[in-house]
């Protein structure tokens, strides 16, 4: 059987069904839906700034008189009659955006006054609404302001029982003032909040310049301004970027300041959090934090807050940098949050778009452009249906008598009073409505002066709408009186609240500052088994070791240390205080943390910032090292000295401040002395010539200050100080003298 597919489209069988292709049928009703979702749910309309559901919460509290200066009534009775004529889905959706709307944490102009429990900054739920009440604010009867007069179109209900408003006339920049977020089906939008006072600051300049650039509306309005306050900590470029785009993201991070306590300690207080962040969350984060010790700069943190928020914060020591510990907070937990910028709004024609800053501007002021033509051409209308009786009125008064006798002896006055003064019909009803007391002298003048008002109030208003300019006009004076109304009745909350600042630069926050510091004994023996002793009062007696096992290296230092081991090979590798295995059983093998390929381990020290080394290798050559060039992070270490063929590493003596000269042994039984500068400092290398054999070769070289003296080791546990030394001094690379009789036989120094 073959079918025909054109022919199956198109056509509808017995039962009423249609075939159709099923991916056609999915994809279209997914498109339906999507853009339902889209226009009716979670993208605000870039003219009033509102949600259907928000839309629909302030017109029906305006339809039960819930004025800013009147009773509040139950937030249930509000959500009934919402969920009753104009949002059939349900009272907790409904409820959730009347509660959203009444936060003083969530919205920087709330828009709904609430009386009772409606949740706070901890993320508390609100109470049900059968307990909670509310009203409007003045911020939400700006947003009504002239709706009875034709401002704006009307629709009909869900049920069509009832009529709404596609769009409030918002006299106040809402959208941008309280921002919005939402996720619809393929796309979402995040506007952040900003400051009112510099909305409309920026809609007056745009009025005056209609060409000025984003970068130039910047001036005006510099960035979001969060209702929990926080500073923001973007550059300027980042800034201008996402309002020109409609796509970005700005850091925001608590706000702080440094108390200072008995003793020289001090402690750090948290005033103001990064906007939406739950303060509850995040002090269960700091919590979690110091307990597992991964802040080891903070020792404690207390939730102080009562109406105002005071998150203090102890440093573990009264040493630590402020600036450090708060860099690693903002590091690791809301203290510092991200907020994506996303103007993905409805326009005017229902349809889904991202904005920059100057569009989003542009949209409200052309709102209100039509709000005014619209309000104009209705007070218009209302003008010329009173001009008409008036007219009709004025007749009257005119021909008194002969009205009077119409009316009491015709049996159609309305018809007659029509066809003898070439009246309307609504004027001839008018006059028959007319009450006899109005019937005198005064009330004609008053007429007369009415009539006059309303004809010149006829003829501004024409004026108004055939002028561009006059319109632009009238909207700049709304603006500001709307900024003065503002200024007098809520200063508080025209006031910035979001510091904006510059980008922190990068601090470099060193090792031992993120590590609890404890003194340790690290111990490697001669078989390469290494481990962290806790304590400095260890002795090599009191540590046992495998059979056969004995220390090799013991070094006293802190968890806050690196310490570096060198090989004979000339690589040096860099071992963290804080991971070494611990003094428990007999540690680990060293080859277990760092790869050190069997060659002979010829020394261990803690690593000092500002030290320097003096190498040397048994060919006699040899070089200066700052301590700083031999950290690696690499398991392989660092070649640090570079050897000829045959010859090993053995000098790894630290130059210790104040020496001025070297002195090399070696098995010719010869010692030289030269003044250090003669030797190269490098960072890696072979090094110079310190010493000439002929055929011996370097047992040993040391740093000193030559005016103390040289030291060397004498008997078991005793030193020798030789001072007259005139004889081994000379240049570096010379065979040197025969060295003073009671040297040490291994001709080494130590």
């Amino acid at each position: 059987m073959t079918v025909d597919k054109t022919d199956d489209s198109d056509k509808t069988n017995a039962s009423g069904m249609r075939d159709v292709v099923f991916n056609e049928a999915l994809s279209e009703r997914y498109l339906a839906y999507a853009l339902s979702t889209i226009m009716s749910r979670s993208l605000p309309d870039v003219r009033d700034g509102l949600k259907p559901v928000q839309r629909r919460l302030l017109y029906a509290m305006r339809q039960l008189r819930l004025d800013p200066n009147g009773p509040t009534k139950k937030s249930a009775r509000v959500v009934g009659d919402v969920m009753g004529k104009f949002h059939p889905h349900g009272d907790a959706s409904i409820y959730d955006a009347l509660v959203r709307l009444a936060q003083a944490f969530s919205l920087r102009y709330p828009l709904i006054d609430g009386h009772g429990n409606f949740g706070n900054i901890d993320g508390d739920n609100p109470a049900a609404m059968r307990y909670t009440e509310a009203r409007m604010t003045l911020f939400a009867e700006l947003m009504l302001q002239g709706i009875d007069l034709d401002t704006v179109d009307f629709r009909e209900n869900y049920d069509g029982e009832d009529q709404e408003p596609v769009v409030l006339p918002a006299n106040f920049p809402n959208l941008l003032a309280n921002g919005s977020q939402g996720i619809a089906v393929g796309m979402a939008t995040s506007i952040p909040p900003h400051n009112a006072s510099e909305l409309l600051e920026g809609l007056l300049h745009l009025i005056d310049a209609p060409k000025t650039s984003v970068a130039e509306l910047l001036a005006f309005i510099p960035g979001p301004d969060f209702p929990t306050g926080g500073t923001l900590v973007e550059d300027g470029s980042t800034i201008a970027a996402g309002y020109s785009s409609g796509k970005g993201s700005f850091r925001v991070r608590a706000k702080w300041e440094v108390e200072k306590l008995k003793g020289g300690t001090y402690q750090i207080v948290v005033t103001e959090i990064p906007f939406q962040v739950q303060k509850s969350r995040l002090m269960e984060r700091l919590g979690e934090l110091v307990t597992a010790k991964k802040l080891p700069m903070l020792s404690d943190v207390l939730d102080e807050s009562a109406e105002d928020i005071r998150l203090v914060l102890e440093p573990r020591a009264r040493n630590v940098q402020p600036e450090l510990l708060m860099e690693q907070l903002f590091k690791h937990t809301e203290l510092e949050s991200r907020f994506s910028l996303n103007l993905n709004v409805l326009d005017k024609n229902n349809a889904p778009k991202v904005m920059d800053l100057k569009q989003i501007l542009q949209a409200f002021l052309d709102h209100r452009k039509e709000v005014l033509l619209r309000r104009s051409q209705n007070r218009l209308d209302k003008i010329d249906k009173r001009l008409h009786l008036l007219d009709g009125f004025l007749v009257v008064y005119l021909n008194l008598d002969e009205v009077i006798q119409i009316i009491r002896f015709d049996d159609h006055p309305k018809q007659k009073l029509m066809e003898t003064f070439e009246l309307s019909e609504a004027q001839a009803e008018a006059v028959l409505n007319l009450r006899l007391r109005a019937l005198h002298k005064l009330q004609e003048l008053e007429l007369k002066g009415e009539h006059k008002d309303l004809t010149d109030e006829k003829a501004q208003l024409t004026l108004l709408m055939g002028s561009d300019r006059r319109q632009w006009t009238a909207i700049k004076g709304e603006l500001k009186t709307l900024r003065e109304m503002l200024a007098e009745k809520t200063p508080d909350l025209l006031k910035r609240r979001t510091v904006i600042a510059e980008a922190p630069k990068e601090l470099e926050v060193p090792v031992e500052a993120l590590i609890d510091k404890e003194p340790i004994t690290v111990i490697l023996s001669k078989i390469g088994w290494i481990r962290a002793v806790k304590g400095h009062a260890v002795a090599p007696a009191d540590i046992k070791f495998k059979a056969g096992d004995a220390p090799m290296f013991f070094v006293r230092g802190y968890t806050t240390d690196r310490f570096v081991v060198m090989s004979q090979s000339g690589r040096a590798f860099t071992l963290s205080g804080d991971k070494l295995p611990s003094g428990r059983g007999f540690g680990e093998p060293i080859s277990l943390i760092v790869d050190w390929q069997g060659s002979q381990l010829i020394d261990l020290w803690a690593y000092n910032e500002k030290g320097r080394r003096l190498f040397a290798a048994d060919d006699g050559r040899g070089f200066v090292c700052k301590e700083e060039d031999l950290l690696s992070n690499q398991r392989g270490g660092k070649q640090a000295v570079n050897l000829g063929a045959g010859a090993v590493l053995i000098v790894t003596r630290e130059v210790v401040a104040g020496d001025d000269h070297v002195a090399v042994t070696g098995t010719s039984k010869k010692m030289l002395i030269f003044p250090l500068e003669d030797l190269p400092e490098l960072a890696r290398g072979r090094g110079n010539v310190l010493m000439k054999f002929s055929k011996g070769k370097l047992t040993d070289a040391k740093t000193f200050c030559l005016e103390d003296g040289l030291t060397w080791r004498w008997g078991a546990d005793k030193t020798r100080t030789f001072s007259d030394l005139s004889g081994y001094v000379a240049q570096r690379a010379q065979a040197g003298k025969t060295v003073p009789a009671g040297f040490p036989k291994d001709f080494r120094f130590d």
